[in-house]
């Protein structure tokens, strides 16, 4: 063959080769749809957007998550339901919420007054057998949990100050049904159950006095300060996470190497989400401070003795179904190694 000939022949080749590539990596893309239970307007939808995004660019291109915001394609107490049918692929949401069918998934996903700092409850999922016991609950229903973020320690809001224990009796206060309605009434407040969207209402007319809700810069969206001059930061009470689980078909189907790069993405999220809240935290409440809303910060003595009423609650919930009390043995062993319980 010439040289004139050989060149030829491979012009050829490269022009096919760029023709069914192309064609041949297309084909490979797979698609999935991901409800968060955030609102559009919240940062921590915004840093799930981003984490699909990255998803993507990853796998160049092969995995492409779609996401929604909460209650965009069905209710957000409905989401596990459709990842288990395939009508969403994946979901970003709060396990708690389907405490009803296993009151396991409400002692993993928030240990009331358990942990002081985000990396502790990391580690135990991670390194000490909570990741495990959550896929073990999500087994049943065909799903996967892949990984999680967090928003940080929550902080209530209120129209009186909370600067102790003592300060919650005779409260009205808005708490989720769970270990956080039990802890509260334990502690002497009147626990009103309302959705999120009735609080700032219900603040302003008196109805309660506080709320559990999330951090700071979320309860400042969520215009809480208008009406509730008080806030307690560092939040004490509640440290909750939310993950991102997937059909556990879809999820079997995915080659190896996209698998780790969902593990491996899904830490990087789960950081980038706590720091820019963080950060968006510390903007908040100096804007809150500069039109005289009050920052309240309990001592070390006051969040012992908190935690010590919470282990009554912990060991109470234990009690409802043998994977709860899986669950709350487990944690307590890794607090009393952390050495914040004895």
């Amino acid at each position: 063959m010439t040289v004139k000939k050989l060149l030829s022949t491979i012009i050829i080749l490269s022009a096919i080769f760029v023709l069914i590539v192309p064609s041949v990596s297309a084909a490979k893309t797979i698609k999935w749809k991901a409800q968060a239970l955030w609102s559009a307007a919240e940062l921590s939808y915004k840093t799930f957007v981003d984490f699909c995004e990255r998803v993507k660019v990853l796998t160049n291109g092969r995995l492409e998550i779609t996401p929604y915001p909460g209650g965009t394609i069905v209710p957000t107490f409905e989401l596990l339901e459709a990842v288990q049918n395939n009508v969403l692929q994946a979901m970003h949401s709060w396990p708690g919420y389907y405490s009803g069918k296993e009151p396991g998934f409400a002692a993993i996903s928030d240990l009331i007054a358990g942990y002081s700092d985000p990396w502790q409850k990391d580690a135990w999922m991670y390194y000490m057998g909570g990741w495990d016991m959550l896929n073990e609950m999500y087994k049943p229903y065909n799903v996967h949990s892949v990984g999680w973020m967090f928003w940080g320690i929550e902080s209530m809001v209120s129209t009186k100050p909370i600067r102790r224990m003592e300060d919650f009796k005779g409260l009205k206060m808005r708490v989720p049904q769970g270990m956080t309605a039990m802890l509260m009434q334990k502690l002497g407040a009147s626990v009103v159950v309302l959705p999120g969207g009735e609080v700032y209402s219900a603040l302003d007319k008196g109805v309660i006095d506080a709320s559990d809700w999330a951090s700071p810069s979320m309860n400042q969206r969520m215009g809480f300060f208008q009406v509730a001059k008080y806030f307690n930061y560092p939040g004490f009470h509640s440290m909750p996470f939310a993950d991102f689980a997937v059909n556990k078909d879809e999820w079997n189907k995915l080659p190896d190497d996209i698998k780790a790069i969902l593990h491996t993405a899904t830490r990087e999220w789960a950081w980038d989400s706590l720091e820019r809240i963080y950060v968006d935290d510390v903007r908040a409440i100096a804007e809150m401070k500069g039109k005289g809303v009050t920052a309240l910060t309990w001592s070390e003595e006051d969040l012992a003795k908190v935690r010590a009423e919470a282990r009554g609650i912990w060991d109470e919930f234990a009690k409802k179904s043998p994977m709860a009390k899986k669950v709350i043995d487990s944690q307590k062993d890794w607090l009393r190694k952390l050495g914040l319980i004895k």
